[in-house]
């Protein structure tokens, strides 16, 4: 199972289409490098439908939970958008590659049923 395959079927938050329907997601924004024994970094780029995209975030956070929940091999996970496709990218990407902020906002019941809606494989 490639690292494309895993996160091609995640759901955009708004639209009835995947984010690679949508070109928020592509086999060219995503990069395995071999780190150590057996653990690859794993760095994904991915560019919102609008550079004000309200739900960049958590398009990141849904990538980002998927690919955690998927991954069948030890990994770091370096999630950003594509540069200069976000008004607020910087803060974007501090926040969906922060394991604290990434944790307390899947607290959120709110945010987690969303998550949970956009990375639930179609039955």
């Amino acid at each position: 199972v490639s690292v494309s395959d895993i996160i091609r079927s995640i759901r955009d938050p708004e639209k009835p289409q995947t984010l690679e329907e949508l070109e928020v997601v592509t086999e060219g924004g995503v990069e395995v490098q071999e780190i150590g024994e057996e653990e690859f970094l794993v760095t994904i780029r991915f560019t919102p439908t609008v550079p004000h995209c309200s739900l960049a975030t958590l398009i990141g956070l849904c990538l980002r939970i998927k690919l955690q929940r998927c991954l069948p091999f030890r990994h770091k996970l370096e999630i950003y958008i594509s540069e200069g496709t976000h008004s607020t990218e910087e803060d974007i990407n501090k926040q969906i590659n922060d394991k604290e902020r990434v944790a307390a906002a899947m607290e959120n019941p709110t945010l987690r049923e969303m998550v949970e809606q956009c990375v639930t494989e179609p039955e």
